[in-house]
Order: structure tokens, then C-alpha cells, then sequence
């Protein structure tokens, strides 16, 4: 005979997702069925660099001797626990990492959608963690994995992603629980039964579905979905800017998305959409179009104009020089500034996204609030050369900015005054090809464009690599400023690159050392061996 023992459940869920409902409904589960039940929650640092943890028990209550009552842990054990919820893919890899997951006892629920983390996100390249492997090392660390994109069922049901999480946990039989139990819980729980019980069911679905396929199905991006309102993280325009898929070379478009459909030019771009067909090889045409389509959203149709005037000298090279370097050109000319993000900002689209990601409706009412903390810099770069060199070098102007940009505020876009502050900033558009920023980038991309031709026709390959290096220019402030002194360092080394047979492959590595931290120690590391 074996002694009677509690039940124990962890859930990892993220700020908003509902995870407090989910506990709530399994403690109700268990006490209208039979069970003494004991929930606790350990609140995360943040909304994404740590979920909060939920812990459940629940003893049979049948086995407790009269007058007695069972003593339930406050926190989960490590190899105590009988099923995991996690809410999102890198959860359940931290439930791995925290050893709440066995192969002899616990049954995994996860959902295969990833919402990026912070570490992810500001990583100088492409710090993503592979889903893949995290989907293998869940099946190989539980008894039962049931995972499936529990986020798109529960969209698709126009509900929060626990009722669909609860429908997996009723489908994978970890809980002496009918679903019948499970349906009549969400009834008593008396908000959103309606979408609550459809999602149910389609979790219910949807794991079964996992089941007989395998668990190999990984979840579509939808941290790119979810950026906070005040992200102005690289690419973070790629949606609302209608730019095409430019994507960039250290892998930010997301891991196995779908073949992207062909980039279509309109009326207004009608005559570079013939120069591109009668100037430039075939295999270049859907980049080409892209980078057209991004710059004349960024600017205007001359400087889309000028884009493809930069590549003319390289249309006998190489399709894949050629492609890439149109791709890494495109990017660079349409940098971030204050204006780009301003016009973002302000775009109907971008209201409509964030309607329909908060499922908003007729009796709700939308606010935004929009943090923003403009550096120096960033107000000199928008303004015409003269005045931001000279607003840079004043101790007066300097000290007369700083006044208003010490401390960062948010502007709130759902107002009138603060939409009318960004709009205002967004249409300094024209001035753009005037600005200090401007002329900067055009010096420095003039120059970039003069080594990648000249290499072309004795090195290709380090040619290629040295278009692809531009992938270190990106972002603002700091990011950019980091960025940009490391393919200084690397531009510097390409006399001695040249004259290696290897010269591509180890400008490569210099560049992917450069990615690699922060602080540049690795490309130290590197420059000191070559």
C-alpha cells in the first residue's frame, strides 16, 4: 500500500496572461471535488525577465483523519512535482532549469509561442534562444509533454491564454478531474464564461492534437507581436512601416516563419519598379524592391531613387554581393531617429495593432503611454548640420536642452496634446536631408559602399563579408555608438585581411566576436590573434 500524497502543480505565467484566474480555478476544481487545496505565488523581478510562480497542492481529503489537517508546501521541490504550466516556451525552460521538471513524475504543458526576452532582445546580435532545442529538452526532460501554440488557440477564441492552458491540463489526464469538473469550475469562476469555455475547449483540442503529432509543432514569434508600447528597440518600425522583408543579417525575423510573400511596388514607385527590371540581374529584383519600398516610406521617392543610384556600380557583381549588400544599404539609410520614431508612433496602424493585441472593445476606452527620454544627441541629429554641431559644442545649448531632456516622461499618443507633440516631430520629415545625422550616415556610407566595389573585383568573399559587417551598425545612443566603433576596428584590419587567402571567414568571425558582448572583450580576443 502507499501512502496518500498531495498533488502538486507549478504554473509559469507572465504579467497579464491570467495565471492568478488559472490557480484560482484549479483551487475551486479541488474543493468542490474532494480535495484540501493550498495555492501560494512567488511575483517574478519583472513582467518578462521573470515569471511568477504559482504553486498548487491539493490532498485528497478523504485521507485526512478526523480532526486533522495536512500540511502543504509553500513552494515547489525540485523532482516533487507532478505537472508543470508554462505559459510561454522560455517558462518552460526555466521550469527545466530549476529541475521542477522529471522524466519519472511530471507531466510538461507548454506553449510553443515565444515572447522575447530581455536578454533576447538587447543583445548586440541575435540572441534568440532556439526554440527547437528548448522543445527537445522539455521532451526529453518530462514523463508527458503536451505542447502546442496555446497563445493562438486562445486568440483565435478572443480569450487569455489560461483557459486554453487549462483545456491541455484537462486533455493530458494528470488530474483525477473529468472535464466536465474542469467546465462546471469556469462556470462558478462567472466572468467571461462564454470565450473562457471556448478556449477551453480548443486547448482541450489542441492537445490532443499535440499528442498525436508528436510535440514538434513550435509556436509562431509572437514576441514580435508584443513589444511594449514604449519599444524603440531596432526594428521596431518593420510592421507599421510597410518596408518590406529586409529582415536583418543577424537573424531578427523570426526563427521558421513562412516564406514571405513578393514585395509589390505601387504606382507612385512605377518607374524605379522599371529601372529594377531593366538595370539589375533577376535574382536581385525582390530586394531590390524591398529596399525601395522601406526607403520611400522612411523618405521620399528621390531617396529611394538614390538607393538604387548606390548599387548601380555593383550590378556585374556577384547576386549574392549584390543582395546582400542591397539589403545591409537599405537598412543603414533608413536609421533611427527621433522622426522615424515619431512617425510610428503616430501611424493609425500602429493604434489599430495595439487595439487588437489588448482585444479591445466598443465599451473600452484605449490609452497609450509612450516613455520617452531623448539624449543630446538624438535632438542634434534631426536638426540641420549647423545648428546640431553647434547646439553640441555650447555649454549654453547644451545646458538649455538638458534642462527639459534630464529625466525621461511619457507622452501619452491616446491624447490630443500627445499625439500633437510626435506628429509635430514626425513631420521634420523634409528636413531630414539637411540634418547633422544625415550627412553623417552619408559620409559613412559613402565610404563603406567605395570598399565593398573595390574589394569586389579582387576579393569577393571578403567583399561579401564586408557587407554584411554593417549588421553592427544599428540602434541609438549607446547601442549605436558601440556598434559603430566596432566596425571601425574592423574596417581597419582589412589591409591585412587582403592579403589572406581566408581574409572573408576571419573578417566573419571578427564580426560575430564583435556581436558576442558588450563590453568587447571578445573582439579584443580576436583582433589580439590575428
Amino acid at each position: 500500500m502507499t501512502e496518500p500524497r498531495a498533488i502538486t502543480i507549478a504554473l509559469l505565467a507572465m504579467g497579464g496572461e491570467g495565471g492568478g484566474v488559472l490557480a484560482d480555478w484549479l483551487l475551486d476544481l479541488a474543493e468542490h471535488n474532494g480535495f484540501v487545496a493550498q495555492a501560494t505565488s512567488v511575483p517574478g523581478v519583472a513582467q518578462r525577465t521573470g515569471a511568477t510562480l504559482y504553486y498548487i497542492e491539493m490532498f485528497p481529503r478523504d485521507a485526512v483523519p478526523a480532526g486533522a489537517q495536512p500540511v502543504l508546501a509553500l513552494a515547489p521541490v525540485p523532482g516533487e512535482v507532478d505537472v508543470v504550466i508554462a505559459s510561454e516556451l522560455m517558462e518552460a525552460g526555466r521550469a527545466l532549469q530549476r529541475g521542477l521538471v522529471t522524466p519519472s513524475r511530471t507531466t510538461l504543458i507548454a506553449s510553443t509561442h515565444r515572447v522575447y526576452s530581455m536578454a533576447e532582445r538587447t543583445a548586440m546580435g541575435d540572441g534568440r534562444v532556439d526554440a527547437r532545442k528548448l522543445l527537445e529538452g522539455a521532451r526529453a526532460a518530462a514523463r508527458h509533454l503536451v505542447a502546442a501554440d496555446f497563445a493562438a488557440v486562445a486568440e483565435a477564441a478572443g480569450s487569455p491564454i489560461t483557459p486554453a492552458l487549462c483545456g491541455a491540463l484537462a486533455a493530458s489526464g494528470a488530474l483525477p478531474f473529468s472535464r466536465e469538473q474542469f467546465e462546471q469550475t469556469i462556470r462558478r469562476g462567472g466572468v467571461g464564461v462564454q470565450a473562457s469555455l471556448r478556449a477551453f475547449g480548443a486547448g482541450v483540442e489542441g492537445a490532443m492534437d499535440s499528442r498525436l503529432r508528436g510535440n514538434d509543432g513550435v509556436g509562431r514569434g509572437v514576441g514580435e507581436q508584443q513589444r511594449g508600447a514604449g519599444d524603440r528597440g531596432r526594428g521596431a518600425g518593420d510592421r507599421d512601416g510597410g518596408a518590406g522583408h529586409l529582415g536583418r543579417g543577424d537573424g531578427e525575423g523570426a526563427r521558421g516563419e513562412q516564406a514571405a510573400s513578393p514585395t509589390r511596388l505601387g504606382p507612385r514607385l512605377a518607374d524605379l519598379e522599371q529601372r529594377i527590371t531593366a538595370e539589375f540581374p533577376a535574382g536581385a529584383h525582390e530586394m531590390l524592391r524591398a529596399g525601395v519600398l522601406r526607403l520611400a516610406d522612411y523618405q521620399d521617392v528621390h531617396y529611394a531613387t538614390q538607393f538604387l543610384d548606390r548599387l548601380a556600380p555593383l550590378r556585374e557583381a556577384s547576386p549574392g554581393l549584390l543582395q546582400e549588400t542591397a539589403r545591409h544599404l537599405a537598412l543603414w539609410m533608413s536609421y533611427e531617429d527621433a522622426i522615424r520614431v515619431a512617425d510610428l508612433k503616430t501611424r493609425r496602424s500602429r493604434f489599430a495593432r495595439v487595439a487588437t493585441e489588448v482585444r479591445l472593445d466598443d465599451t473600452q476606452v484605449l490609452e497609450i503611454g509612450e516613455f520617452m527620454h531623448p539624449r543630446l544627441q538624438e535632438i542634434a541629429d534631426i536638426l540641420p548640420a549647423g545648428i546640431g554641431r553647434w547646439l553640441l559644442s555650447s555649454a549654453f545649448g547644451r545646458g538649455l536642452v538638458e534642462q527639459f531632456t534630464r529625466k525621461g516622461r511619457v507622452v501619452r499618443t491616446s491624447t490630443l496634446s500627445g499625439y500633437l507633440l510626435l506628429y509635430a516631430i514626425a513631420a521634420l520629415r523634409p528636413l531630414r536631408p539637411r540634418s547633422l545625422r544625415l550627412q553623417q550616415e552619408d559620409g559613412r556610407i559613402t565610404q563603406w559602399l567605395a570598399q565593398v566595389q573595390r574589394l569586389a573585383r579582387t576579393h569577393p568573399a571578403l567583399a561579401l563579408e564586408v557587407a554584411r559587417a554593417q549588421r553592427l551598425v544599428k540602434g541609438y545612443g549607446d547601442t549605436h555608438a558601440r556598434g559603430w566603433a566596432s566596425f571601425e576596428r574592423l574596417m581597419a584590419t582589412l589591409p591585412r585581411l587582403e592579403s589572406a587567402s581566408d581574409g572573408g571567414p576571419r573578417l566573419r568571425k571578427l564580426a560575430d566576436a564583435a556581436l558576442a558582448d558588450d563590453s568587447g572583450a571578445a573582439l579584443e580576443r580576436e583582433l589580439a590573434s590575428l
